[in-house]
């Protein structure tokens, strides 16, 4: 009974004119930076963050959920008929969404991906709402050791999920550490890495970092690759797929659906891995592994069923622990900061209208993109014929007068331009900037949670094993590091995302 009143006070809230129409306008903000390449949702969350100052914070969280999933939808849609990723996690829809689409199913393909993306997301909102009460009351009886426990567990599991090497995840994860001790020494009072520059005394702001690191350095990036989107865009007919698509569509989305469930709540997952995870799954096990790349349908319905059943559930660990599983999930964090509020287990019982009414909202959300991307391919199709040199500057002023509204400040916008170079350095080096921002959201955090644990354990640094929440935490931490010399792992991990690199 409690947990119907609680779906029945979601639905309350996501029901305002208000709130539906942010879900409306996060939907249609997610599904065109999903369409438009070199625009990711991670880049556009940036740049909105100041705006969310402004906002009620339920609406204001609401949108940016709505983008971040929507985004998911708009990048297949491209992905299958011109065969351009949108986002990262529709690049494996290009290899048999864009064959299909050739092989004249193009209506079939998109049909397939947007059925399976609300089937998925649907699964992900009723798995949000089985887990959240419980979880939020194990999260009640943690104690500052556990907290900061949990903290390293979630900061090396992002270095083993995330692609690339591990020693450079590692190195950004320490980074964004470091930038999180800038500012005032909570418990002394004294400065900490500021240079004598007043501004710095509360700590580097996070929405400069993330709008220089996803906003300025994806546009350098883009103009150097001379982003075009030129190219011929195939007819979409019939929107109904055969029989036999269908048949061989259901299992594939079914399995695409709870693994991608599964990896988007750990920390470093999200759409990208449990697209690609899926799609590799779908080729292991299929009887015929050749017909994929040629316009296979599990090529399709896995992918786009495990990015968004992993958009939705990526959620969980962020709402009820207060621990981010992924970039986007550290600037929603960033989000609820701004607004005042705490993440963690005390935003369900201290604001529950919020916790409620946004999960409530994404299953609406779900519902909205299927409308919105179905009946309107061809408007969304034809945002492409618009030249990224028109496209960037208008972000880059975007970005600039959004760092100067935060405190009518040109600091704000000078740090901007210097987390641009930084975050295009990294990029230049092969560095992602997920684990940095993972690094410096939960960096403070831990600190603060280490140091009172220090102090109501008078300086025993044993209270971490003698609490045995805090006892499992550190050794499922210390068999994740193992797992990391081990070569059959290390094979597997490269392999999750051997289609991006081919």
């Amino acid at each position: 009974m409690e947990l119907l009143d609680n779906l029945s006070l979601g639905f309350s809230v996501a029901f305002t004119f208000q709130n539906l129409t942010y879900a409306l306008l996060g939907c249609v903000l997610g599904t065109l930076i999903g369409v438009l390449p070199g625009i990711g949702p991670v880049a556009t969350i940036a740049m909105l963050l100041p705006i969310t100052f402004h906002l009620p914070p339920t609406a204001s969280l609401i949108m940016l959920a709505g983008i971040y999933y929507g985004a998911a939808y708009g990048g297949s849609t491209t992905s299958i008929l011109v065969n351009l990723p949108g986002e990262s996690s529709s690049v494996v829809t290009c290899l048999d969404g864009y064959q299909m689409a050739r092989n004249g199913r193009a209506g079939a393909a998109l049909s397939i991906s947007a059925v399976g993306s609300f089937f998925a997301g649907t699964v992900g909102t009723i798995i949000i709402v089985m887990f959240a009460e419980p979880l939020t009351r194990m999260a009640q009886k943690f104690g500052p050791a556990d907290y900061c426990s949990l903290m390293a567990l979630g900061l090396v599991a992002a270095v083993i999920l995330a692609s690339g090497s591990v020693t450079k995840a590692i190195a950004m994860v320490f980074l964004g550490l470091l930038f999180g001790l800038v500012g005032t020494d909570v418990n002394t009072g004294a400065q900490r890495f500021t240079f004598d520059i007043p501004e710095l005394s509360d700590g580097i702001d996070f929405a400069p970092i993330a709008m220089g690191l996803f906003g300025i350095a994806e546009i350098v990036v883009n103009l150097e690759r001379h982003l075009t989107r030129s190219g011929g865009t195939i007819k979409v007919t019939s929107l109904w797929p055969t029989a036999d698509e269908v048949r061989r569509a259901i299992p594939a989305a079914l399995r695409g659906t709870f693994l991608g469930a599964a990896l988007g709540v750990l920390p470093g997952g999200g759409p990208t891995l449990g697209a690609f995870s899926a799609y590799t799954l779908e080729k292991k096990i299929s009887r015929n592994p050749g017909q994929f790349g040629k316009g296979a349908v599990e090529g399709v319905a896995a992918p786009e069923a495990a990015n968004n059943a992993a958009a939705q559930t990526s959620f969980i660990p962020m709402l009820t622990l207060g621990i981010p599983s992924n970039a986007v999930m550290a600037l929603m964090v960033g989000a609820m900061i701004i607004q005042g509020i705490q993440p963690g287990p005390e935003v369900m019982t201290k604001k529950p209208d919020l916790f409620w009414g946004m999960i409530a909202s994404m299953w609406i959300g779900n519902a909205m993109l299927v409308i919105i991307n179905l009946p309107m391919i061809g408007i969304w199709v034809k945002l492409l014929t618009v030249p990224y040199r028109f496209l960037a500057p208008a972000i880059l002023l975007f970005c600039c007068i959004g760092a100067y509204s935060l405190q009518n400040s040109t600091f704000h916008v000078m740090q901007v331009a210097v987390f641009g170079v930084l975050g295009y350095i990294f990029v230049r080096l092969g560095c992602e900037g997920a684990p940095f921002l993972l690094g410096l959201v939960l960096g403070p955090q831990m600190e603060e949670y280490f140091r009172r644990a220090m102090l109501l354990s008078r300086g025993n640094a044993m209270v971490f094993l003698e609490r045995p929440i805090s006892l499992g935490l550190l050794i499922t931490t210390a068999l994740l590091l193992l797992l990391m010399a081990i070569p059959s792992f290390k094979k597997a991990r490269k392999e999750a995302f051997v289609e991006e690199e081919g």
